[in-house]
């Protein structure tokens, strides 16, 4: 029942990110128009702004050869078969959702990354003239899933009375 749940929230967040990539690179044609500002609260905002993500998280390990890409996805790919295990023994609620998200996500940008050679990122947020790194939808799904995750790993009531083998 958990692989079951888990695979529809992952489908949600994979329909989510790419119908909003598409609608960013065909609709809006924001690689032509660069920018787009959003909301505008004098010391802090939102704008689409494209940004070709050719690295992982942050921009890191970026790089432009063909294999670079491909083992980025490969490694990504192989980050999503280890949830899907830890997916099909998930115990709560929380975790299957958090699992969902995250892989959901990791599988968007590998389309990405193998589609266009970058992952396709565009939502800039900003405080104080301090700019957040540009993110998508894929990303929001991973970091809020990986930190549910984390609070159900803090916060969860201990179980009393069980020795782990």
């Amino acid at each position: 029942m958990s692989l079951r749940n888990g695979l529809a929230v992952a489908a949600g967040v994979l329909a989510a990110d790419q119908l909003s990539k598409w609608w960013v690179l065909e609709g809006l044609r924001l690689p032509e128009i660069g920018r787009v500002p959003l909301l505008d609260l004098g010391f802090a905002g939102m704008d689409f702004a494209m940004v070709w993500n050719r690295g992982v998280t942050f921009g890191l390990l970026a790089g432009d050869a063909p294999w670079h890409r491909v083992l980025l996805a490969v490694l990504a790919l192989a980050v999503v078969g280890f949830l899907l295990r830890w997916l099909a023994r998930a115990e709560n609620r929380l975790t299957v959702v958090a699992l969902g998200a995250v892989i959901g996500g990791a599988v968007g940008n590998v389309i990405d990354r193998l589609r266009f050679g970058a992952v396709v990122d565009f939502i800039d947020t900003w405080l104080a003239g301090w700019h957040w790194y540009v993110f998508n939808v894929a990303d929001a799904a991973i970091v809020l899933g990986v930190v549910a995750l984390m609070g159900d790993a803090l916060f969860r009531p201990g179980q009393t009375g069980k020795k782990t083998p």
